[in-house]
């Protein structure tokens, strides 16, 4: 199980976000305007050889008209990821305790793309985002378990939905919180089922 240290990082993760996130193609917001980011949600998984951690942070960005909920999954290396393109870096930054993180993107992180699809077939249960050792009962899976090797897709933009999901899915069900106190849930993740 992976341990959540009580901690500093600098620059904090938000701060990386804020400059990465509009240079993606998926961003909603105006790509000239700074975001305005807060910690809305999320879950951890864990790796199985404790080396990667693996976080699905639901940022929300509060800058436009209305509040737009992203999902960053995000790969914590003592590293840099050999042959990684260099779009897949969101940045470095220094841990307290660990010291320097190498923080991916992670879609483009074979470990926690493994570890995302152990989780809708089954295989791997979530954790809390801030707790160590503590299952996260409130991040469900629905559906048909994908077979082993199916690619998993992440949802960059989440919107609020029912917990059923689209019956040709397999599908990662959490939550996250608006800016007005609003808890609404959504679908993190998708693969096609067996």
């Amino acid at each position: 199980m992976a341990t959540v240290y009580r901690t500093t990082m600098k620059p904090t993760k938000l701060e990386l976000l804020t400059g990465w996130l509009p240079k993606q193609s998926w961003y909603a917001g105006d790509a000239s305007a700074t975001p305005e980011l807060a910690k809305a949600g999320g879950f951890r998984l864990d790796d199985p050889e404790g080396a990667v951690g693996i976080e699905f942070m639901v940022a929300v960005d509060t800058a436009g008209q209305e509040p737009v909920a992203y999902l960053v999954p995000m790969a914590y290396r003592a590293s840099a990821l050999p042959d990684a393109p260099d779009e897949a870096l969101i940045g470095t930054s220094e841990h307290g305790v660990l010291g320097t993180r190498w923080i991916y993107d992670g879609v483009h992180d074979p470990v926690l793309m493994g570890q995302l699809s152990a989780l809708l077939r089954g295989e791997s249960a979530p954790q809390r985002q801030s707790e160590s050792d503590t299952p996260d009962p409130t991040v469900t899976v629905h559906g048909a378990a994908p077979s082993a090797g199916t690619g998993a897709r992440v949802n960059r933009v989440l919107r609020p939905a029912e917990d059923a999901p689209r019956p040709s899915a397999c599908s990662v069900v959490a939550g996250w919180t608006w800016p007005d106190g609003t808890a609404v849930r959504g679908v993190f993740a998708t693969a096609a089922p067996r």
